[in-house]
């Protein structure tokens, strides 16, 4: 069953951010992730988001997705991306 990585994000360094960002998509082949959205907030209908961005990632499994999650290459980027931004991520099934 595919699991879902649903990262929302408030950016508090855009240069340390976008540092995270160009290396973090390299993390997620070995585990079969896939990107499938990222994108930035353009209005609110119902209460208020965490942060101005969100990424969404696919993985074939929950078990994938946790393995990417403790991958010591993802884990290397964490001081990085916490660095530049307050990031909630997020596991969902289909």
């Amino acid at each position: 069953m595919p699991a879902y990585l649903v990262g929302t994000i408030r950016v508090t360094d855009p240069v340390r951010w976008q540092q995270y960002v160009a290396r973090v998509g390299a993390t997620f082949g070995p585990y079969g992730g896939q990107l499938v959205f990222r994108g930035a907030k353009c209005d609110e209908f119902n209460l208020h988001a965490h942060g101005d961005r969100i990424v969404v990632v696919e993985f074939q499994d929950l078990d994938a997705l946790r393995r990417w999650h403790e991958s010591a290459d993802y884990q290397a980027l964490t001081k990085l991306r916490d660095a530049g931004a307050d990031v909630v991520l997020t596991a969902y099934q289909a």
